[in-house]
């Protein structure tokens, strides 16, 4: 990876090294004369099949082409066209599928169907990534019937505020967002837009103006581009739709990357670098290191390891987050104080979590009522008073206390045990879990660095 530094100067850093080295990232993210013509003629072609595709089912229907590459803020490299099909709003929703699917086959025969609000044909052509998805031609984004009728309305605002300066801020702050690890709204990443992106650009005039304002947020941090104030929203990021108030564009951005935009961006005005505009996939984590870290952090690594569920990555990911959350909780309860945890999925998946502590006494302590509460007090007492395995009651300052059995006394039993299936899982994972599951403690995880030496290094060597 490249280390161009350019030496502070002041509290914002050296300008000239700042402006240096965004011109070198522009050289490299700004599509030539051929690529442009390359993407063009593609983008002609196939918006051409699917309006003759469409007009021979609904002659109203027409089609447009959306996303970075209609706006001009596209970045070189990237191969992704969408075109979208509109057909006019009193066409019945089953038959706009219909249509839809059959146009997409039409204009892209080796294309597959994939589903996202309703079903839409993705594929290759020439090259390219090609979405052809239907959806209804609407007068405002308020009467939306489906979430990608929203779609074209963006391109619209975009393109009426969007000049080619603003343009290139866009490629570098989308190249930006991609080197720290923080663009894509995926819910795997959980990160920036392109449209998010693009707002953010127009809203504060460049990218450079961004990071500056960046750097200083204090979230929640509220943008409303069209003054619409109509809506509050509960999230670290919140930039109001400007086609429809009802929505947050940032509503999937998690506080993790609101966070590494803002860390970032002071590291770049301060200390430009030309490493945060390039992604970097680290090395695995071999065994060897991994037990290193392990004999190091002198902690208790556990892993539930199961056979990951055939689903795509945005159900996947939020259920394989939302168990490890529920595991974590369950953990926590009994006293084995999780430090720190993390999902991982490829043929297999993994909820991998780290331990203060491992093993615990054979009683725990239950605190009851004060004494001078007799209803209550009373029912405590007599509750435990003739249970032959707990110890007391007794009284400790004003309170009835007793010490009975812990159900687990180790992290492991309890991870192996039904009991795990008490906690919040998501659907799929439980599906998967309740199949076959490993558990893997201490050394044993060591195992898991041929599959996940990328992720294992990112957990035990962590960056912002």
């Amino acid at each position: 990876m490249s280390d161009d530094r350019g030496a502070p100067d002041g509290p914002d850093g050296d300008s000239d090294a700042f402006d240096a080295i965004t011109q070198r990232v522009l050289e490299r993210v700004t599509p030539d004369t051929g690529e442009r013509a390359r993407l063009e003629a593609v983008a002609r072609e196939l918006t051409e099949r699917a309006r003759r595709a469409a007009t021979d089912r609904c002659p109203d229907a027409d089609v447009i082409q959306v996303g970075s590459s209609a706006r001009n803020t596209w970045i070189s490299g990237d191969r992704d066209i969408d075109i979208f099909v509109r057909f006019p709003p009193d066409l019945d929703r089953a038959t706009l599928e219909t249509f839809g699917l059959e146009v997409g086959h039409e204009t892209l025969p080796e294309g597959h169907e994939e589903f996202a609000e309703h079903p839409y044909v993705k594929g290759e052509f020439d090259g390219f990534a090609i979405d052809i998805v239907p959806c209804y031609r609407l007068e405002r984004a308020r009467d939306i019937q489906s979430a990608v009728d929203r779609t074209p309305f963006h391109n619209r605002y975009l393109e009426a505020r969007l000049d080619d300066e603003l343009e290139r801020d866009v490629r570098l702050t989308k190249a930006f967002l991609k080197g720290i690890g923080a663009y894509g709204s995926n819910l795997r990443t959980e990160g920036f837009s392109g449209y998010l992106t693009e707002l953010l650009v127009v809203e504060y005039g460049g990218f450079r103006a961004l990071l500056e304002a960046a750097a200083d947020w204090n979230p929640p941090v509220t943008l409303d581009p069209e003054d619409h104030g109509e809506v509050t929203f509960d999230d670290p990021l919140i930039v109001i739709d400007p086609t429809d108030p009802t929505r947050n564009v940032a509503a999937v951005c998690a506080p993790k990357n609101v966070a590494r935009l803002q860390h970032y961006a002071r590291e770049q005005l301060t200390t430009p670098r030309l490493e945060y505009f390039e992604p970097t996939k680290r090395e695995p984590l071999d065994a060897t290191e991994l037990s290193a870290h392990l004999e190091r952090r002198e902690t208790t690594p556990v892993a539930v390891q199961f056979d990951a569920p055939d689903i795509v990555d945005d159900q996947l990911y939020p259920q394989l987050k939302k168990s490890l959350a529920g595991i974590m909780r369950a953990l926590n309860r009994r006293g084995f104080d999780v430090l720190r945890g993390a999902t991982f999925a490829d043929t297999t998946a993994v909820i991998f979590l780290e331990l203060s502590v491992s093993r615990r006494p054979a009683v725990t302590r239950h605190q009851g009522p004060p004494v001078h509460v007799r209803k209550h007090a009373e029912g405590f007492f007599d509750a435990y008073d003739d249970d032959p395995t707990a110890y007391g009651p007794f009284i400790d300052g004003d309170r009835y206390v007793v010490e009975r059995p812990r159900e687990f006394t180790s992290a492991l039993a309890f991870l192996e045990s039904n009991a795990l299936f008490d906690a919040s899982l998501g659907a799929h994972v439980e599906t998967a879990l309740e199949a076959d599951y490993t558990v893997r403690a201490g050394p044993d995880v060591v195992a898991l660095a041929d599959e996940f030496g990328e992720e294992l290094r990112q957990f035990f060597e962590p960056v912002p």
